[in-house]
């Protein structure tokens, strides 16, 4: 099946400039209002993640699962779903209106995961059918980009625990998640995300939604953009692996614009949603497939190995010697962990850290990645939150992927905040619905 979109470049009087993934990550210090929203923007979204008080093990599933009876169909494996050829949005177990969220709301898909027989099962869990409805994914997307760069070396035998130059990859991974210097990488997220990208190019990139891995059958989700003008240098172009089992020079383009593959923000088929639209059901699959990776080996990426996927979750290979939590354990924001133990304390948590430690003896784990910005195409001011989520021990032990999508109107950089209490509102009271459904046996 052909990759499903058909952009070309508009002439140059009709280009403008691409909204960036990363403009409202901080706030003019002109900005003094210190008012209740503004407080949640400053205490909750651009907080640093809590951290789970045992951090011993580095492992995405986090021990126990539910683990169903072998007969339910309430969930489907990957056999039984057939993930492998197109369609299979239709075969897997779906209830697109299950939140009660309406689209007004956002749009929010958990895809919901278990243990049948032998295998990996899974129910998808979505609002007012909004689960293919297109959107900017803003800087959630900068892990597709990590994916499809590692993917793309890995056939050059190159891998993600490796050095590019003088600098850590894993320490690249975890800057563009905390927005943060991290050991030998600066917290230049947008830079370094355009650089994974200019390694795996937009094709292959817009390829891994069709046929090269996911094959969706939503038309128009593609990976054209970057992140902003500029893109992280190397001191040298020279790919190290950390084992000294290979080095290789590598040629990524230097600038975003040299990739044949690449699109303007506003492409003449673009439509408003700019050059790497994408939904809520392609980017939890996505994550969800490599979150699973060492546990379902029909949907697993090709090219990737447990390595690869093990820097991405905890920054595994990174440049300090104490093997500390890092990659999307340090995605920047405290929205989803808020809204998880209020919605399972059924008000809300004073200490959500604490919460979470006692109620999973401090196993639990939130890999996430957030976007969000004001556009001016649509007028509107946008958050997304992409994450996969592990609750041991709570529930037969709960495991989810979620990506949700919320907008207020006007694009202004100090909607923010109320993007963000839109946000932390539509995942509290989807969680809700989600923990206190009966479990299926």
């Amino acid at each position: 099946m052909a990759i499903l979109n058909a952009c070309s470049p508009v002439n140059n009087e009709h280009k403008i400039t691409e909204d960036r993934s990363e403009s409202a990550l901080t706030i003019s210090s002109s900005n003094t209002d210190t008012s209740p929203t503004q407080e949640f923007y400053n205490v909750v979204m651009k907080a640093a993640p809590f951290m789970p008080a045992d951090m011993s093990e580095k492992h995405i599933s986090c021990g126990n699962i539910l683990t169903l009876n072998a007969q339910s169909d309430k969930y489907l494996t990957s056999l039984e779903a057939n993930y492998s050829d197109y369609g299979w949005e239709g075969r897997i177990a779906h209830q697109p209106t299950f939140f009660k969220a309406s689209s007004t709301e956002g749009r929010i898909l958990v895809i919901d995961i278990a243990q049948k027989g032998d295998a990996l099962a899974y129910r998808y869990l979505s609002n007012d059918n909004t689960y293919n409805e297109l959107y900017e994914p803003w800087s959630s997307s900068k892990i597709f980009a990590f994916t499809g760069a590692i993917a793309t070396l890995r056939k050059q035998d190159l891998g993600a625990q490796a050095k590019i130059g003088d600098t850590y990859v894993a320490d690249m991974l975890t800057g563009i998640n905390s927005y943060e210097n991290f050991g030998t990488a600066s917290g230049e997220s947008n830079a370094l995300a355009t650089f994974f990208a200019n390694i795996a190019g937009r094709e292959y990139l817009t390829g891994l939604f069709y046929d090269n891995w996911l094959k969706l059958s939503t038309p128009n989700i593609y990976f054209r953009g970057a992140y902003g003008p500029e893109a992280f240098q190397p001191s040298s172009y020279q790919w190290q692996m950390l084992d000294n089992s290979r080095s290789k020079l590598i040629t990524p383009f230097k600038a975003a614009t040299d990739d044949p593959g690449y699109l303007s923000y506003r492409c003449e088929n673009c439509g408003l949603n700019g050059n790497k639209p994408m939904t809520t059901l392609s980017q939890a699959e996505w994550l969800k497939r490599l979150a699973a990776h060492d546990r379902d080996a029909i949907t697993r990426h090709p090219n990737l190995n447990q390595d690869d996927v093990s820097t991405l979750f905890y920054g595994s290979g990174h440049s300090y010697p104490d093997g500390r939590f890092a990659g999307m354990t340090l995605g920047i924001s405290n929205m989803l962990q808020h809204a998880i133990a209020n919605a399972i304390n059924g008000k809300n948590v004073s200490d959500p850290k604490a919460f979470l430690d006692n109620l999973t003896d401090g196993k639990w784990r939130v890999f996430q990645k957030i976007g969000w910005g004001p556009s001016e195409t649509r007028s509107t001011t946008e958050n997304v939150v992409l994450a996969h989520v592990c609750l041991p021990h709570f529930q037969g032990g709960r495991e989810f992927t979620v990506a949700a999508q919320v907008a207020v109107p006007e694009a202004k950089e100090e909607n923010l905040s109320q993007t963000g209490e839109k946000m932390q509102a539509l995942l509290q009271a989807s969680l809700t619905q989600y923990f206190n459904e009966p479990t299926a046996k």
